[in-house]
C-alpha cells in the first residue's frame, strides 16, 4: 500500500510532463495515419470535389456553420449567473463567441477557455468565484458528447445502424459513462462548490451541451449532404462519436489530427472515397472552426482595443477613426478623378503603367457616361467627407456598396475584395467623425475643386478635338485619347453637364443640413442687460449698429456673455473679445467653438488683446499682430509746457472767434439728427461707409450715448463725434466727422476738448483707437504670409481712406497696446485676410432702414 501511495505522489509531481508526453506520442500517431492517408489521395480529385461546390451550397455551408456554434453561447449566459457582475447580453454573446471559437481552435485541455473567461467576466468578482464559476462550467462541457455516445450505442447495438463501427465500442462506452458520472458527483457529492448549482441551471448547461455536439454532428452531415456524397447518413453519427471522444482524449487543440484521422478511416469503412472525405472535413474546419475563429479574432481585437482605448483616455479610437477618415477622404477624391480620367483617356491604363497599377484598386461603375457622373459624385462626397458633414455619410454609403458590387461582379478578384472591405471598415470606423450639421465651402476648398473642374472640362474638350477626323488627318493622335466613335465622346461631354449638377445639387444637399441654433431677432434688452449687469469692453457698444450677428452664452438661463460677428464663406469673424461675465470666458469660447464647429464654420477673432490670444493659442489657435491700440493717460495729461504751445495756441484761436465745445445727451430730436447727417455726408463726400469694427451713420446706434459737438458762434454744428461708452473706466469715441465749414484744425481742439473732459469726468485712460498693421510684417525676416497679409490689408485700408492714423494719434498717445488677429492653426492667414478685409470693408448705405439681424443662442 505504501509503496502504490509513492508511486502516485511521483505521478503528480510529474503530471505536467507526463501530459505533454501523452500529447506528443499522440500527435506522432496522427502524423503518421494522416500522412499515410494523404498519400493515397490523389490531388487531382481533391481540386476537382472542390471545384464542383457551387455558390449557393458555399453560402449555406457559411451560414449553418455559424448558426451550428451559436449553443456553445449557452455556457457564457450561465457562468455570468455565477458570478456578482452585471453584463449585457450582447457584451455576453460577443465574449461568448470568442471564448468558444477560441477554444475550438486551441483549446490546450480548456486552459484557454478558462483564461478567456476570467479575463471577460471578472469584474466585481473575486478569484475563488471566477474559478469556481468556470470550473462548473468545465464539468458540463462534454455532457452532451457522453449523450451522443449514448445515442450512437443505440444505434450500433439497438437500431442495428453503422455495426461496422461496433469495434470502437470501449471508445463510445467510455464518453457514454461520463454523463451519469458527473450527475452522481453533482447530486451526492457534499461540497460548498455545488451550493449554487442548481437542477435547473444543471439541466441548462446540459442541455446547452447536448445541442452544441448534436448541431456540430447534424452540420457534418448537412456538408456532405451538400456535396453529394452517396452515403447512409445514419450511419456517419456513431463515427462522429468516436472521432470526437477521440479529440478529447488526446487533449489536442481542436482534435485537430486525431479527430481527422479517425474520420477518414471510419468514413472509408461506409464507402466514401479518400477524396471525397478530405474534402468533406476540410469544409468542416472552414466553416464550424476556421470562419468563426476570425468572427472572434474581431469580437477579441474590439474588445482588447476598448480596454485599451478606455487606459489611454479614447485616444486610441480617436487616431483610428482619424486614419480611417483621411483614409476614405483620399479613396474617394483619388476614385473619383480616376474614374473620370480613364473616362476623358479610354486606353490610358495600357499605356501609363503607374496609372494601371493605380487603377486596380479604383471601383467603376456600368458605363462612360455613368462613370463620368459618379466620379464627379465621389469627388462631390469626398468634399463632404473631408469637412465632416453627417449627410454625406449615408449617400456615401450607398455609393461605396453599389461600386462594390458592381466591380465584384464584373472582375470578381480576392485583392479587390480584400481592398473593399478595407474601405468600408474605414466607412464603419469613420463614422462618428461625421458629427457636422452641415456643409460650408471654405475658399480654398472652392479654389481646388475650382481649377479641378474646370481643368478637367478644357482637357476633356482638347481630347475631343484630338478625335475630330480633320485634327486626325493632320496630327498624330495617342490611342489613350482616341474614343470609339463621336458620339461616345459627345455622350461623355452631356455626362459631365448632368455631373455638375448632380454636384451642385450634393452640395446643396450637405449645405442645408439640420442647424442646430435657434435663431431670435435683435434683441435690445438681452445686450443691454449683459452690458449693464457685468460690465462692457472697448468695442460692445458695437451691438448697437446691427450689423454684427450676436451669440449669448447662458447659465441657468441667463444670458452670461455674447460675441458679436459676420459670416463670410466658413469664417464666423468675431469683432474683439466676447462681452459679459469674464469668469466665463473660456466656457463661452469653447461652447461657441463646439456649436460653430457643427454647422461647419471656423472662428476667426479679430482685434484682441494678448490675453485671450494666449488662451486662444492653448485651443489650437494662431496668431498674428494686427496693429497698436493707442490710449492717453488722462492724470498725466497737461496742455502746459513747450511741447503744446501750438494747441494751447489753437484753443486761443478757436476761443476768440466763438466756437464752444458741447456735449449733447440722447434722445435727440430729428432736427438735430438731420443737421448732424448734413455735416456726415459732407465728410464722406459720395463715399460709402465701413462698418464692422467701426461705427456708421445710423439714427438708432447715435441715440445710444451722448455726442460730442463743436458749435459755431451762431450756434451751428460744425463738427462731431460720438461718445463710445465702455463701461470699464476707459472712455472712447467712435464716429469723428466735420462739415466743409469747419476751420482748420478742428478736429484737434476737439480731441483737446474731449481729453479735458473725460480727465474731469474722472477717467484714467482714453482710448484713441487701432492704428491698424502699425510695425507688422515690415521686416525682411517676418513670415511671408505675414507680410503678404500687410500688403493686403494695407492697400484694402489705402482704397477706402484709412491712411496715417498712428501719425495722427502719435501727438496724444502715451501707450501703445498690441491687438491681434487669432485664427484655427490649419486656417490659411492669407485667405483669412481677404475674408477679414471684405467684412471690415463691407460698403453701408447711409440712408438704409433699419436691419433686422440674427442672435444665435445657446444654452451652456
Amino acid at each position: 500500500m505504501k509503496t502504490l501511495r509513492k508511486m502516485w505522489a511521483a505521478i503528480n509531481r510529474h503530471m505536467t510532463l507526463l501530459r505533454l508526453l501523452f500529447v506528443f506520442s499522440v500527435l506522432l500517431y496522427v502524423i503518421h495515419e494522416v500522412g499515410r492517408d494523404i498519400q493515397q489521395i490523389s490531388g487531382q480529385e481533391v481540386a476537382e470535389t472542390f471545384s464542383q461546390q457551387t455558390p449557393t451550397s458555399l453560402l449555406l455551408m457559411l451560414v449553418v456553420g455559424f448558426i451550428a456554434v451559436t449553443p456553445m453561447l449557452n455556457y457564457d449566459f450561465n457562468i455570468v449567473k455565477f458570478l456578482p457582475g452585471k453584463f449585457k447580453k450582447g457584451y455576453v454573446i460577443r465574449s461568448g463567441w470568442t471564448v468558444n471559437t477560441f477554444t475550438n481552435i486551441a483549446g490546450f485541455g480548456g486552459l484557454l477557455g478558462a483564461s478567456l473567461r476570467a479575463n471577460f467576466y471578472s469584474k466585481g468578482a473575486t478569484r475563488k468565484q471566477i474559478l469556481f464559476a468556470i470550473s462548473k462550467i468545465a464539468l458540463f462541457l462534454v455532457t452532451g458528447l457522453s449523450l451522443l455516445c449514448w445515442i450512437a450505442l443505440f444505434q450500433i447495438f439497438v437500431l442495428h445502424i453503422g455495426g461496422v463501427f461496433a469495434r470502437y465500442w470501449i471508445w463510445m462506452v467510455g464518453g457514454a459513462l461520463y454523463f451519469p458520472t458527473v450527475m452522481l458527483v453533482t447530486h451526492f457529492t457534499d461540497s460548498e462548490f455545488f451550493n449554487d448549482l442548481t437542477l435547473k441551471r444543471q439541466l441548462s448547461l446540459m442541455a446547452g451541451s447536448s445541442f452544441e455536439w448534436l448541431f456540430c454532428a447534424l452540420f457534418f452531415i448537412f456538408i456532405g449532404a451538400l456535396m453529394g456524397v452517396k452515403v447512409d447518413f445514419a450511419a456517419v453519427l456513431p463515427m462522429f462519436a468516436v472521432a470526437s471522444v477521440a479529440g478529447v482524449v488526446s487533449m489536442i487543440p481542436g482534435g485537430l489530427g486525431s479527430f481527422d484521422t479517425f474520420m477518414l478511416t471510419g468514413l472509408g469503412f461506409i464507402g466514401v472515397g479518400k477524396a471525397d472525405a478530405l474534402v468533406w472535413l476540410l469544409f468542416y474546419r472552414i466553416f464550424y472552426y476556421i470562419l468563426p475563429f476570425l468572427v472572434g479574432v474581431l469580437f477579441f481585437i474590439q474588445d482588447t482595443g476598448s480596454k485599451i482605448n478606455h487606459a489611454f483616455e479614447g485616444l486610441p479610437m480617436q487616431l483610428f477613426q482619424r486614419i480611417a477618415h483621411v483614409f476614405l477622404t483620399v479613396f474617394l477624391w483619388f476614385s473619383g478623378v480616376m474614374i473620370i480620367l480613364v473616362s476623358t483617356f479610354p486606353h490610358l491604363q495600357e499605356y501609363n503603367k503607374v496609372y494601371g497599377a493605380l487603377y486596380g484598386y479604383v471601383v467603376y461603375f456600368a458605363n462612360q457616361a455613368i462613370n463620368i457622373i459618379m466620379g464627379f459624385l465621389l469627388i462631390g462626397l469626398a468634399r463632404g467627407v473631408n469637412s465632416r458633414v453627417k449627410r454625406a455619410f449615408w449617400p456615401t454609403t450607398v455609393v461605396l456598396i453599389m461600386a462594390a458590387l458592381n466591380t465584384m461582379w464584373k472582375d470578381p478578384s480576392i485583392k479587390m475584395s480584400v481592398f473593399l472591405v478595407l474601405v468600408l471598415a474605414a466607412l464603419w470606423l469613420s463614422h462618428k467623425e461625421f458629427y457636422r450639421e452641415h456643409f460650408e465651402y471654405s475658399w480654398g476648398a472652392m479654389l481646388f475643386d475650382g481649377i479641378s473642374f474646370v481643368g478637367i472640362f478644357v482637357t476633356y474638350i482638347i481630347v475631343g478635338v484630338y478625335n475630330t477626323p480633320n485634327y486626325q488627318r493632320m496630327h498624330h493622335v495617342p490611342r489613350a485619347a482616341l474614343f470609339p466613335t463621336e458620339r461616345v465622346w459627345l455622350s461623355g461631354l452631356i455626362a459631365i453637364a448632368i455631373a455638375l449638377v448632380v454636384l451642385a445639387i450634393v452640395y446643396w444637399y450637405m449645405h442645408n443640413g439640420k442647424s442646430t441654433i435657434f435663431k431670435v431677432p435683435f434683441d435690445e434688452g438681452r445686450v443691454a442687460h449683459v452690458i449693464d449687469t457685468y460690465g462692457g469692453n472697448e468695442v460692445s457698444h458695437l451691438a448697437y449698429l446691427r450689423d454684427k450677428l450676436l451669440y449669448f452664452y447662458t447659465v441657468d438661463d441667463e444670458d452670461k456673455m455674447f460675441f458679436m460677428y459676420q459670416k463670410k464663406a466658413d469664417r464666423l469673424i468675431v469683432m474683439g473679445e466676447p462681452v459679459g461675465d469674464q469668469q466665463y470666458r473660456d466656457a463661452a469660447i469653447d461652447n461657441f467653438m463646439d456649436v460653430a464647429d457643427k454647422e461647419g464654420y471656423s472662428i476667426v477673432f479679430y482685434e484682441i488683446d494678448e490675453d485671450l490670444t494666449m488662451s486662444l493659442h492653448e485651443k489650437g489657435y494662431d496668431f498674428f499682430k494686427f496693429g497698436e491700440e493707442g490710449f492717453v493717460n488722462l492724470p498725466s495729461f497737461s496742455m502746459q509746457g513747450k511741447k503744446r504751445k501750438s494747441d494751447r495756441n489753437l484753443m486761443s484761436k478757436f476761443d476768440r472767434v466763438g466756437i464752444t465745445f458741447e456735449e449733447l445727451k440722447p434722445p435727440f430730436d430729428a432736427d438735430t439728427l438731420h443737421e448732424l447727417r448734413v455735416i456726415s455726408d459732407e465728410w464722406l463726400d459720395g463715399q460709402n461707409e465701413s462698418g464692422f469694427s467701426l461705427g456708421f451713420f445710423d439714427d438708432y446706434y447715435l441715440d445710444q450715448s451722448s455726442i460730442y459737438v463743436m458749435r459755431s458762434a451762431e450756434g451751428k454744428i460744425l463738427a462731431f463725434t460720438t461718445n463710445m461708452p465702455t463701461h470699464s473706466g476707459i472712455s472712447s469715441i467712435d464716429l469723428m466727422r466735420y462739415g466743409k465749414n469747419a476751420p482748420s484744425g478742428t478736429m484737434d481742439v476737439m480731441f483737446i476738448h474731449l481729453l479735458q473732459h473725460n480727465a474731469e469726468a474722472g477717467f484714467e485712460d482714453f482710448n484713441m483707437g487701432m492704428a491698424p498693421l502699425s510695425n507688422v510684417g515690415v521686416s525682411r525676416f517676418s513670415f511671408i504670409e505675414e507680410r503678404i497679409a500687410h500688403l493686403i490689408y494695407e492697400y484694402g485700408y489705402r482704397f477706402y481712406g484709412f491712411q496715417g492714423l498712428r501719425n495722427y494719434k502719435e501727438k496724444y498717445v502715451t501707450s501703445w497696446h498690441g491687438k491681434y488677429i487669432a485664427y484655427r492653426r490649419r486656417n490659411s492667414l492669407v485667405f483669412t485676410m481677404l475674408q477679414i478685409t471684405m467684412v471690415v470693408n463691407a460698403k453701408r448705405v447711409t440712408n438704409k432702414k433699419e436691419k433686422r439681424l440674427l442672435i444665435f443662442h445657446a444654452k451652456s
